[in-house]
């Protein structure tokens, strides 16, 4: 079983995932739009939507971050990414700060990124376009605790 984060934005998912993909130097492995979408399927998507993100796919390391724009036949109203963070662990200090202070460029910091009782460094914050992050660098005890 694979757990997978998926995203949803209102507009601008081509945009974060080109940041997140500098951010990680991760990879793309698929961005495919509204008006890549089949007649077959029989929804009208309207002219305004069509170059929107249908769906994105990033590998980072060896896990998914996967994501939308908001889809234009949905009738509920964007309403933001609420209630989650995306829990990252890192295996330096250095990685700590250099993705730290890289997805926090025009965001806004949440919690510094320092040291606890159980992590070298640990963050949060919530980059410019509304995701929450924490940014985690255990200390040895902390791993062995969670094993």
């Amino acid at each position: 079983m694979q757990l997978s984060t998926y995203l949803i934005f209102d507009g601008n998912c081509r945009d974060a995932f080109e940041f997140y993909q500098r951010c990680f130097d991760a990879k793309l492995e698929a961005m495919s739009t509204y008006a890549e979408m089949p007649d077959s399927e029989g929804m009208e998507i309207p002219e305004s939507a069509r170059n929107l993100v249908m769906h994105a796919r990033l590998r980072i390391g060896d896990q998914l971050l996967m994501a939308s724009d908001n889809a234009p036949f949905c009738p509920a109203p964007y309403e933001g990414i609420k209630g989650a963070s995306i829990a990252v662990g890192v295996d330096s200090v250095q990685e700590a700060e250099r993705l730290f202070h890289a997805l926090a460029d025009n965001g806004s910091v949440e919690m510094p990124l320092e040291e606890t009782f159980w992590a070298h460094r640990f963050g949060m914050l919530t980059d410019r376009f509304g995701v929450a992050w924490m940014i985690n660098y255990e200390k040895e005890a902390a791993r062995q605790a969670g094993r």
